[in-house]
């Protein structure tokens, strides 16, 4: 049952450790079962992982200990600093390795994302699952490991000692999607102020309307002051109500702009299969909504999760899927037979009813045409492992991880994220090209950390969730600058 395998150390050139004050040692963790978690944090199924890991370190605070081994995918995770952020971002507590050279996840002979390798309180590897495992099975099989170490005596029971990073204290923190809410006289815009689990409401010129969510993160509905969202991301706004991707909670949400009302108009509060015929909304799982967007009385959702685009009537509350097979890939063909990695941002022209999505993990832009019979196309992208910063040809052009885009006349324009910059897409010219960096006309200016979110604000005008730095940008392309709309 435990093997006699030897763990590989820690104690390896080029590791940083995170949530610790000092680099920690195979020893360290003596006298405790030891969950090795290896993860990439672009991964949506690693994310799924996290409330996994912290019921099971909530269970057995005084037996157990979980480090993550940050193994990444894109280049741009290899940086301590972005690896802080998503840290951060996802309240990771526990102790965390970067290994930004794969060194632990050769020696462990990891293969997939995610992978968890359990090592024993004597430092042996007495087992490892890849891939999303179920919650109540795993916790019935740690409590079995457990139990028999107790037994045998190898249990030094006691709090293991971590050090998380302070949680951004400002007015936004990590903001998702941006997108315009329609007023009956002028225009406000709706924030996924995702840090603080809430919804934010601003006028046009960067003033704080309103707030939707106690901040405090749970699966609750209710008047606005006490209903509970889990890391928002997406949204999608008409007149009277706010359509909110409640990322965390698996669900979508629906704000009442009168009322200030919240309910839930899909989803169940726990991660769904892939998306398989219709069924009723409200009984439906869903995988990590992330954005939104509308067409008509079709509500398109980019169901990360599953790696699906789905559709929700709002007359009947019916889902369905409208893109997607379920399998990671990019793969074009028939809407329903195509194969995407992780849609995370979504733009809709109602003139040519096509749905524009970022397809996070191919680091591809693609197109969902619905002038007809159903179809996925993508624009620029080839692969699982393909990315870059590369300009020219959509043919040649290379992307890395782009989480929003927004049409924005002829063209798409894209945050692409983990490259910290804006691309534009001239659908004429089937090139690509970066936009000019503006003018910073703030105090204190600063490169773009992973922009999430793109709305076109005006002719001439584009606000950008600037991610990582908590804040809002307007872009003025007219005049060539660029401030701060929303600040932390």
């Amino acid at each position: 049952m435990f093997g006699i395998t030897r763990a590989p150390d820690f104690d390896r050139a080029g590791l940083t450790w995170v949530n610790v004050d000092n680099p920690l040692t195979l020893a360290d963790f003596s006298g405790k079962l030891l969950i090795l978690d290896f993860f990439t944090y672009c991964c949506i199924n690693c994310i799924h992982v996290q409330p996994t890991l912290r019921r099971i370190e909530e269970a057995f605070a005084n037996e157990i200990v979980v480090v993550g081994v940050h193994s990444p995918k894109f280049m741009a995770e290899r940086f301590d600093g972005s690896l802080r952020q998503a840290i951060a971002r996802h309240d990771i507590r526990h102790p965390v390795v970067h290994d930004p050279h794969l060194t632990l996840w050769d020696e462990y002979a990891v293969r997939a994302w995610p992978t968890l390798v359990f090592v024993s309180p004597q430092g042996r590897v007495i087992g490892r699952l890849a891939g999303e495992p179920n919650t109540d099975m795993l916790m019935q099989g740690i409590g079995n490991m457990v139990a028999e170490f107790w037994r045998r005596g190898e249990i030094s029971p006691a709090p293991f000692p971590v050090s998380p990073p302070a949680r951004p204290t400002g007015r936004l923190s990590f903001p998702g999607k941006i997108k315009l809410a329609p007023l009956a006289r002028g225009k406000a815009w709706a924030v996924a102020d995702a840090g603080h689990h809430q919804i934010v409401l601003f006028d046009d010129l960067g003033r704080e309307l309103r707030r939707y969510g106690a901040g405090i993160e749970g699966f609750e509905d209710g008047p606005a002051e006490s209903a509970h969202f889990r890391s928002p991301q997406g949204l999608a706004c008409v007149i009277d109500a706010i359509f909110v991707a409640d990322t965390g909670n698996h669900a979508i949400r629906r704000i009442d702009r009168t009322t200030g009302e919240v309910r839930t108009v899909a989803g169940m509060g726990v991660r769904g299969p892939a998306l398989e015929g219709r069924a009723q909304g409200l009984r439906t799982a869903l995988a990590s909504p992330w954005d939104l967007e509308l067409l008509g009385n079709d509500l398109y959702f980019a169901n990360a999760g599953s790696h699906q685009i789905g559709r929700l009537d709002l007359g009947s509350g019916g889902v369905e899927s409208a893109a997607g097979c379920g399998i990671e890939d990019i793969a074009d063909g028939p809407a329903l037979e195509a194969g995407l990695a992780q849609p995370s941002g979504l733009a809709a022209d109602a003139r040519t009813r096509t749905l524009y999505f970022a397809d996070s993990e191919t680091s591809s832009v693609r197109v969902l045409r619905l002038d007809g019979a159903a179809r996925v196309e993508t624009l620029v992208g080839t692969g699982l492992f393909d990315a870059g910063h590369v300009n020219g040809a959509f043919s040649q052009a290379l992307f890395q991880h782009p989480l929003g885009l927004t049409v924005f006349g002829r063209r798409l324009l894209v945050a692409d994220s983990y490259n910290g910059a804006i691309r534009q897409l001239d659908l004429r010219s089937r090139t690509v090209t970066d936009l000019d960096i503006p003018h910073c006309r703030d105090p204190l200016c600063r490169p773009l950390g992973e922009p999430a979110g793109i709305a076109t604000a005006g002719r001439n005008r584009l606000l950008v969730s600037d991610t990582n730095n908590h804040r809002i940008l307007e872009y003025r392309l007219d005049q060539g600058t660029m401030r701060s709309w929303a600040t932390p």
